[in-house]
């Protein structure tokens, strides 16, 4: 970058046209359903989400088209496509500010917020943790005072243990151990609140 600061997205970032194809919601919801629970097939997928294996199939090759969604590489030989999610990155901001692709990009943020909540919500009403996790699951929220350059330190410092951490499990579930192994989400926001003469800036 030209002022010399570490790049903070990590996944290769989504344009307009495909922004605009994501933003279905059974595009989204068939992607977070591929993301939480791991590969499946059109019809899987349809069972769940109550929609024909015709009109999942028909998503799924828009999402391919536009690098959403692959073909998962341990599935390979039957009679139906196993697919699983591709990682990507928004700049919502500048999207934001766009007219063409400010809706697009609402409704996905939106949708970003409301699976968030939804998931939070399922994990708040467990009654236990899941058997060995008592100890391996976090939800914090810490507040404090820092310069934009101080935030985009920590903000890529995070990310980098992130990845590594991340990477890591890849390689060793690749290598076969898969021993109390499951699916895990992680949230990570870094958010300058508004002060408390700024006003009401959001769009109506």
């Amino acid at each position: 970058m030209a002022d010399g600061k570490t790049p903070l997205f990590s996944e290769p970032p989504i344009g307009p046209e495909a922004l605009k194809v994501f933003a279905h919601p059974l595009r989204t919801a068939m992607y977070n359903l591929l993301g939480e629970q791991g590969p499946s097939t059109a019809t899987q997928l349809g069972r769940q989400l109550g929609e024909s294996s015709g009109q999942t199939s028909y998503h799924l090759r828009q999402l391919e088209k536009h690098g959403f969604v692959e073909d998962d590489p341990d599935h390979t030989g039957g009679r139906e496509r196993w697919w699983r999610a591709v990682g990507f990155s928004v700049d919502g901001r500048e999207m934001l500010k766009n007219p063409a692709t400010a809706p697009a990009a609402r409704a996905l943020l939106q949708s970003v917020v409301a699976d968030r909540a939804e998931v939070l919500t399922r994990w708040m009403s467990r009654t236990e943790a899941a058997p060995g996790w008592d100890d391996s699951e976090i939800n914090d929220r810490i507040t404090t005072d820092l310069t934009p350059d101080e935030a985009h330190d920590l903000i890529a410092e995070l990310q980098r243990v992130l990845t590594d951490h991340v990477e890591a499990a890849k390689a060793l579930k690749k290598a076969g151990e898969t021993a109390g192994r499951r699916t895990v989400r992680i949230y990570l926001d870094v958010l300058a609140l508004p002060l408390p003469d700024d006003g009401d800036t959001a769009d109506a």
